[in-house]
């Protein structure tokens, strides 16, 4: 391994992105320290530690929303977005029209989600701070219309910096910016579990042995995973073009077999938050039945059973649903018969197009199931073992 780092560092376009990813790194570590004026953070971090969808959100947006900082929403708005339009793209001819225009159509429609995500980071923010304000401890010092707006604009402000960020990342094609940011931020988080483990003693040693072999084995499986695919054979037929012959060929149209990567889990999260979020501006509403059905609704989700199940499900719906979106069967079948192959023992076509739909469905469930198993592994081990302090990776 070190063999290869020193191979990597020695060649200056890759050491350089790297470089400039690690530095885009830091400057989005930077900006989640910096609060907002006039909060009171003390109250804050009192009313998350009381509150575990709120702990949810807060590692989600990096751990900036812990102490409101200029980026306290993450880049959970541009996920939203993400999402609209991923929908609308199965739903609308246009935007289905637009995704089978290749290079152009991906670029129209993520401009499309960029100018979405500034109303949808403008309703969030103004949301997040209303809620705020419900916390019978003073969090806001003083609101104001003009600190109000001020606030708001700055809350925007800081997703649509974090996106600019994470697209910046992507451009140098060392991986996806929007994850990475993400796993920036619970990585962030780990020092204040450390510092926080004040004396070992046996119980805490077994404990974290535990916990160390839990995630070196999860890691070895989500490579594995990640790494993995299906080959389907494909044969191309001889062809005379003039005095030459052309094909003949046997090759394999690889299929992978965990075709959405992390975006199935992040799709899965926004949603599972979308309903105990809205609940949480109607616990302390004045009609009775409201305050009891939004209570209702926060206990529910509160519940780590049932969280976990409606998470698990929710994972495994969209890794279905993003490989739906991301393959086209008919698509593919089309363009092997257009170039003179098919897949043998198929009739090309529609047939072929069967065939690789039923292909992607079966190896789209170990995929799902693996992800959704990843997805609710920190409530299973907080569950099923002594580690309880396992959650923070949630």
């Amino acid at each position: 391994m070190i063999k290869k780092l020193k191979q990597i560092w020695k060649l200056p376009d890759l050491r350089n992105k790297i470089l400039f990813v690690i530095a885009m790194l830091a400057v989005f570590r930077f900006a989640a320290s910096v609060p907002i004026p006039g909060v009171n953070v003390a109250n804050l971090r009192s009313f998350f530690q009381g509150n575990q969808i709120f702990g949810l959100m807060n590692i989600f947006s990096g751990g900036g929303l812990e102490n409101f900082s200029i980026v306290a929403m993450g880049v959970a708005p541009y996920i939203t977005s993400s999402i609209i339009f991923q929908l609308l793209a199965m739903i609308i001819p246009r935007f289905e029209a637009l995704q089978k225009e290749g290079e152009y159509g991906r670029q129209k429609i993520n401009q499309y989600t960029r100018y979405a995500t500034v109303p949808l980071a403008v309703l969030q923010g103004y949301g997040l701070v209303m809620l705020l304000q419900q916390s019978p401890k003073k969090i806001i010092e003083s609101l104001d219309p003009i600190n109000f707006a001020f606030i708001i604009l700055t809350l925007t402000a800081g997703t649509v910096f974090l996106m600019w960020i994470g697209e910046l990342i992507s451009e140098k094609k060392i991986g996806n910016g929007i994850s990475l940011l993400i796993f920036a931020g619970i990585v962030a988080g780990l020092p204040s579990i450390i510092r926080s483990i004040e004396v070992l003693d046996a119980t805490q040693i077994t404990n974290i042995a535990i916990f160390v072999a839990i995630a070196i084995l999860t890691i070895i499986l989500v490579v594995f995973m990640t790494e993995g695919q299906r080959n389907i054979p494909v044969s191309y037929a001889r062809q005379v073009r003039g005095i030459r012959m052309m094909g003949g060929v046997n090759t394999h149209l690889p299929l992978r077999v965990n075709q959405g990567g992390v975006i199935p889990i992040i799709f899965a999260i926004s949603v599972v938050l979308f309903p105990p979020t809205i609940a949480q501006f109607f616990v302390y509403a004045k009609t009775p039945a409201i305050a009891h059905a939004a209570q209702a609704v926060v206990t529910f989700f509160g519940n780590s059973l049932t969280y976990g199940i409606f998470y698990f499900l929710m994972v495994v719906a969209f890794t279905f649903f993003y490989s739906a979106v991301v393959f086209k069967p008919e698509q593919v079948a089309e363009n092997l018969q257009k170039q003179g192959g098919f897949v043998p023992g198929i009739r090309p076509g529609k047939p072929t197009a069967d065939y690789l739909q039923n292909v992607v469905n079966r190896i789209n469930l170990p995929a799902a199931l693996f992800l959704a198993g990843i997805a609710v592994l920190p409530l299973a081990v907080q569950t099923f073992t002594p580690c309880s302090d396992a959650g923070f990776i949630i």
